[in-house]
């Protein structure tokens, strides 16, 4: 099975961000915005993003609004936040290939791979 899926990891206090939405558009051919979900306890969606025997090649976004999540977990943010929201600019080339996105994510600071 094909699939899309993302976590959250907030670093700086070391367990999953839970509750912290995020947008995932398709870019290519047209930008559009294809599902809005929410982390859970675990950091992760309920469900993947995409999945099927095949998913759609193409170029994606992942919008994670870390700003509001970060303002709701009692960080205290400059105005404007250094990082509110993070966009996340990847390439699907295999339609029959697992994707997965994760953040790692704090005030100042986030990575992420395609992890496994």
């Amino acid at each position: 099975m094909a699939r899309l899926s993302t976590h959250v990891l907030d670093t700086s206090r070391g367990k999953p961000a839970a509750h912290l939405k995020i947008e995932l558009y398709q870019v290519t051919p047209a930008h559009q915005l294809i599902k809005t979900v929410v982390t859970n306890s675990d950091g992760r969606t309920d469900e993947p993003l995409l999945s099927g025997d095949t998913i759609p090649t193409g170029v994606y976004e992942l919008i994670f609004h870390a700003g509001d999540y970060l303002r709701a977990s009692g960080v205290s943010l400059p105005e404007p936040a250094f990082l509110d929201e993070i966009v996340i600019r990847f390439g699907i080339a295999e339609t029959s290939g697992h994707y997965h996105v994760p953040l790692l994510l704090s005030p100042f600071g986030y990575s992420t791979y395609r992890g496994s």
